[in-house]
Formats: structure tokens, sequence, C-alpha cells
């Protein structure tokens, strides 16, 4: 079993798409082993993405991710990063394969409904930044 680290965004929670987000999860066979709802600082969202800091798009998704509340989740199944990533689609909803969370519930590249770890380094990474103490990987 592998565990991954995922984020239902502001976009998504303000407009009431957390319960179906988490079935679509349940269904594709996770297991939550952790969620919780959050309001991050910028403070905070700017520590949790410091790996993208130097990049154009900082500071609008630090200012796009403590913008409201937001859910956080340790998800477990076999092949979890990858699983997760698939179903969450790409990046861009409008390059995002039919079906996938992000063609179905994202509006844009920053509001695109989910986040999920890409490697397993950043999956321990971001995991403990939301559940210190907490067997993450």
């Amino acid at each position: 079993m592998e565990r991954t680290f995922a984020i239902i965004k502001p976009d998504a929670v303000e407009r009431k798409l957390a319960g179906r987000i988490i079935q679509r999860v349940e269904e594709a066979g996770f297991r939550i082993r952790g969620l919780r709802q959050v309001s991050l600082t910028k403070a905070e969202a700017e520590g949790f993405y410091a790996v993208h800091r130097e990049r154009p798009f900082f500071g609008s998704l630090t200012e796009f991710m403590s913008s409201g509340p937001a859910i956080v989740m340790l998800l477990e199944a076999d092949g979890a990063i990858k699983k997760w990533r698939d179903l969450m689609g790409a990046t861009d909803p409008s390059k995002a394969a039919p079906g996938t969370l992000r063609a179905e519930f994202g509006s844009s590249i920053q509001c695109n409904a989910t986040h999920g770890s890409d490697a397993p380094e950043t999956a321990t990474f971001e995991s403990s930044y939301f559940f210190a103490g907490v067997d993450t990987i």
C-alpha cells in the first residue's frame, strides 16, 4: 500500500463540490487515512508551495490557496500517487481527460479543484505539513 496527499482546493470547497469529490475518491478504491478542513494563511501557503517560490505563478497560487477553506486528505491505495493523479487529470482542466475530477470540476489551471503529490518524496513532505505525527508513507 502507498499513501499520497491530496487537497480539495478553495474553488471546489466554495462551490460545494467537496462531497462529490470525496465520493469519487472512495469509489476509486482509496482509503482515507486523514481528512480535515484548513484555512491557510498566506505564510502557510508560501511554506507549503516553497518549491515554487521562484516561479512566476507563486504569488497568485499562494494568494488563491489562502483565499478560503480547503480540505486536505491523506489517501491510501495500491499505487496511490499515480492512481490519484490519474483520477485528478491534467492540471489544465481543458486538457484533462473526460471523467477526471479536473475535467468535471475545474475551471482554470489555478482553479482546478484538486491538488496531488507527484512523487513519494513530495507526498511525504506534503502529508507531514498537515498531518504531523501521522505515519505518512
